[in-house]
This record gives structure tokens, C-alpha cells and sequence, in this order.
């Protein structure tokens, strides 16, 4: 494994990790914390083997001296995942969480370590909440990265892959570990975890989905706290977005434009019949499934009808104008931005095309946007309709 070209780029950028990672870094060993009276110094000799994938740890290390490699097996092969030098620590989500280890930990070279043990940092938040914290941010912070990885637990689920990264979370595929059920695990990046306004956007999308019960919106199945962020459980879904859907066919034909339109208006309606609006409508945020059924997702913006506390986190080129404006939203807002990605799909076209931000908001505010049906020579006159009237800056 040592010689492979991942392990050696892994090792040649050890230097350059995140140094919130290098423990010894901002705490020592002669701290007056009772935790560090307590650790236990340790030698590893080279090649051993000393945290077990699939096993719970009772201890975990702080390398003083020395390094090593996390390996994952799968199906009785071994992937080096990273590698852990001076100032680094091992073994340590294992011993917040009491689950089991997602790698292999095996010594490079020999190892002066000192031995955390399970004891100590059960008492640790009452005794040391502020380094408490500490340890957890850094357990956090390792699940960011992206690689092979074995199976993760989160709850009831087992996370098994990646499949891929945003601003402000990472999703991963998972599987509920009794009812053996495909999920999808979408987990708040740590650093926005610690921002209130952000988690609380984050765990109000899973309420308010949860809430919900559409055949075109997402369900959410659960939510986990762990390593001191949140997880949302949602349904599995093998589709890909309406916004690489466009990207790849250039244009949506008209009458599967249609198609879809009608589920999302669906699903639109239903959600204001709940008294919400989503707020952030465009293709990223539409699932397409194989069978042409379309599924909307990401409701981290959504709120009461009425609401003027909108945040533009959102995607620019579809925004309403009352939303850039700070006005309070209703059923217009979401189906002026159902307008704009429904002239997306027949156009192929976005509906303002400036990069800059200022200016691309200023254009929504007063643009008209144009006949599709001059674009599109076969578009239904329904359709076309639609788009100009959910357009308008006065439906």
C-alpha cells in the first residue's frame, strides 16, 4: 500500500492539512487539565496494527513521534485512506461516539504516543467542556474528506459512500442497517454548524419536509445528531438534476417540459395548502427519476407564507423580484421562479444571463423576459402562456 500513487500523494500533503487537525498544536501534555495528567505514554512498534476497522476503541492516541496510515477493507481489500503524523489523533470518533472504527490504523514507523482512554473523555464535558468541544470540531472536521471510506454508522444507518459535496453539506448513500432500506445522509459541513443561523436553516428544512407527505416532494426519513452537526435522512433517489438534465439534451422538449411542469406545479400547490412557500425554485433543486416523475428537494429556505426573513442563498438567476426586494412571499414568488426554470427548460437559455451579481439582481427587478414562443417554434400555446403570466411582474 505504501507505494501506490495515492499513498505517496496522501503523505507528500501531510504538510499541508487543515491545522485544526494538529492537536499538539494548541494544547500540551503539561496542560493543568486533569485530562492530560491522565494519558498514558505508549510505544508502537512499526507494522503494528493497532486500531482494528469494525471494532469500538477504548483508547485513542495523540503521536508524539512517529506516523501512520488508516487503511479501509473492502471485501478483503485494503485502500489507504490517509495518513496521521506528530501532533495528529487516532482512534478518537470511535471514542466519542462508541461506534465502531471505520479503518485499519497501522504504524509507519515506530510511535511515541500518548493513550487517551474512554474514561477520561466520558468525563471530559463536565470537567473540560471548552477542550470537549475542541475534540469534537477536530472528529468532525475528518468526515469532510472525501475518499474511499468503509461502512459508517449514523444512528441506524450505514454510510457507505459519497456521493457528492455542496457550499454547505456533504450527502452521502446510506442504507438503514435493519430494514435494509437505500438512503440518502445529508450532513452540515462542521464550520457552518457552529453558526446558528445556518443550523437553524439547515434543521428546519428536515421539519418542514418531514411535515410534508407529496409524491414529487423528497421525504425525510429521520434526523441524527453526531460529531456536533446534523444529519437529514432522506429517501434514496436514482435520478439526476433537471439542471444537468438541460445541460446534457441542451433543451427539454416541450411536451416533457410540460410533464414536469405539471408535478411541480403539483407539488407547489400542496405546499402552499400547507401554508409554505419553497422559495428557491430551479432546475438543481428538481429531481428527474428514470420514469419522467420529478421529485423537488432542498427546502432550506422555505418558510411561512408571508415571510419577509429570506436570506439569498439561493441560486440568483431564478429569484422573484419581492424576494431580492425583501418583501414577504407567497404562491407568486415560487411560481415566478417555477416561470424562469420552465423558460430554462424549453429555451435552454437562462433567463438573465449577467455574471455579476449586482447587476443579475438589478435585471430580475425589471426585465421582461422574453416570448419563448419566438424561441421555441413548436412550444404549446399553454405552456407559453404560463411562462409569460408566472413571469410578469404582476400575474
Amino acid at each position: 500500500c505504501t507505494q501506490c500513487p495515492f499513498y505517496k500523494q496522501v503523505r507528500a500533503e501531510e504538510g499541508s492539512l487543515n491545522i485544526r487537525t494538529k492537536f499538539l498544536r494548541f494544547v500540551r501534555p503539561y496542560s493543568k487539565s486533569s485530562f492530560f495528567r491522565n494519558l498514558t505514554p505508549e510505544r508502537i512498534r512499526q507494522g503494528t496494527r493497532f486500531i482494528l476497522q469494525g471494532c469500538p476503541a477504548e483508547t485513542a492516541c495523540i503521536i508524539q513521534q512517529g506516523a501512520c496510515i488508516l487503511l479501509v477493507e473492502k471485501k478483503g481489500v485494503l485502500y489507504p485512506v490517509g495518513h496521521r503524523g506528530e501532533g495528529d489523533i487516532v482512534g478518537m470518533i470511535s471514542l466519542l461516539t462508541g461506534e465502531p472504527s471505520g479503518f485499519h490504523v497501522e504504524a509507519e514507523t515506530d510511535m511515541d504516543v500518548w493513550v487517551i482512554h474512554k474514561k477520561d473523555i466520558d468525563l471530559m464535558p463536565a470537567e473540560d467542556p471548552e477542550l470537549f468541544a475542541f475534540l469534537t470540531e477536530l472528529t468532525a472536521d475528518r468526515l469532510d474528506r472525501k475518499g474511499p471510506m468503509a461502512e459508517r454508522t449514523i444512528g441506524k444507518y450505514l454510510i457507505t459512500d459519497i456521493l457528492g459535496k455542496g457550499g454547505y453539506s456533504i450527502v452521502y448513500k446510506g442504507v438503514h442497517s435493519e430494514l435494509e432500506r437505500p438512503v440518502a445522509v445529508k450532513m452540515m459541513r462542521h464550520h457552518f454548524s457552529m453558526q446558528p443561523e445556518f443550523m437553524q436553516n439547515f434543521q428546519n428544512e428536515a421539519k418542514i419536509i418531514a411535515g410534508l407527505n407529496h409524491e414529487n416532494i423528497i421525504r425525510v426519513f429521520d434526523i441524527e445528531s453526531r460529531f456536533k452537526t446534523v444529519f437529514i435522512i432522506y429517501e434514496f433517489l436514482e435520478g439526476e438534476s433537471l439542471a444537468d438534465l438541460i445541460l446534457r439534451l441542451k433543451r427539454i422538449p416541450p411536451h416533457l417540459a410540460l410533464t414536469y411542469l405539471c408535478q411541480m406545479v403539483s407539488a407547489l400547490a400542496y405546499a402552499a395548502e400547507k401554508g409554505l412557500v419553497h422559495r428557491d425554485i430551479n432546475p438543481s433543486n428538481v429531481i428527474v427519476l428514470p420514469n419522467d416523475r420529478i421529485k423537488l428537494i432542498d427546502f432550506g429556505l422555505a418558510g411561512p407564507i408571508g415571510t419577509d426573513d429570506f436570506q439569498p442563498d439561493g441560486n440568483f438567476h431564478y429569484l422573484a423580484p419581492e424576494l431580492i426586494d425583501g418583501e414577504p412571499a407567497d404562491f407568486r414568488t415560487d411560481n415566478f421562479s417555477l416561470g424562469l426554470t420552465a423558460f430554462h427548460m424549453v429555451t435552454g437559455l437562462l433567463p438573465v444571463l449577467s455574471e455579476n451579481p449586482a447587476e443579475r439582481m438589478e435585471m430580475m427587478r425589471s426585465r421582461i423576459i422574453p416570448d419563448p414562443g419566438k424561441q421555441v417554434e413548436d412550444l404549446p400555446e399553454i405552456l407559453r402562456k404560463f411562462i409569460i403570466t408566472a413571469c410578469s411582474r404582476d400575474p
